[in-house]
């Protein structure tokens, strides 16, 4: 994300993310529902309000990176090359984040406490399912903005759903190799496969589309 210009908002950023760090160290060692926000304030030195200035669910404390990706997915859609096809920038997008080491497709001792900990939960793995439907939702209406369809189109909404579920099924498939391996090369190539097959049906079920 980028650096906020003026001193207030940097420091509103910092008090955020000293926030959040607190907040998922102890979910980490507690379990996300055995900390209360009373619990993370007084161990982040701020007030309640301040927790919630800054989160209104309790739950946004742990997926705190979810409206960056928002805006990552959004972008790799807006700013692609034109002679490149929308589901294309999309692939393109992991293999790029790979490269970049990205959190998002990150599969390592500390990804494993994070994924544990939403196992271990059901208001987080209830978040987790809500949060990939708004995505989804996101990636139709980018999709179908970057053609100049309109928002509503149905080919957009099921190829950004497609997309979704192939994602899903590669972050699981990466995740429970590393758990089995404790390779992270090779979880990530687990992901990058599991894309591209996905990838290669969402294609062919897009195809005679501008989405493809």
């Amino acid at each position: 994300m980028s650096t906020p210009p003026d001193r207030r908002s940097r420091k509103r950023l910092a008090t955020r993310q000293g926030i959040s760090n607190v907040a998922t160290r102890l979910f980490f060692e507690r379990g996300f529902d055995h900390v209360t926000v009373d619990e993370i304030a007084a161990a982040a030195d701020v007030g309640r309000m301040t927790v919630f200035n800054h989160f209104p669910r309790k739950e946004d404390m742990f997926f705190d990176r979810d409206e960056e990706f928002r805006e990552i997915l959004r972008e790799a859609l807006q700013q692609r090359d034109p002679r490149i096809a929308p589901i294309e920038a999309l692939r393109l997008l992991a293999h790029r984040l790979v490269e970049q080491q990205s959190p998002f497709v990150e599969f390592s001792v500390a990804s494993q406490g994070f994924m544990e900990t939403i196992e271990r939960s059901e208001t987080l793995k209830a978040r987790a399912r809500a949060i990939r439907d708004e995505l989804a939702q996101i990636v139709a209406v980018a999709l179908s903005e970057c053609v100049e369809r309109e928002p509503a189109d149905p080919d957009a909404h099921l190829a950004a759903g497609m997309f979704f579920a192939t994602w899903t099924v590669a972050i699981t498939q990466a995740h429970q190799t590393f758990r089995e391996k404790r390779d992270t090369e090779e979880a990530t190539t687990a992901f990058l496969a599991m894309l591209d097959k996905g990838t290669i049906g969402l294609k062919a079920a897009m195809a005679g589309t501008p989405y493809a």
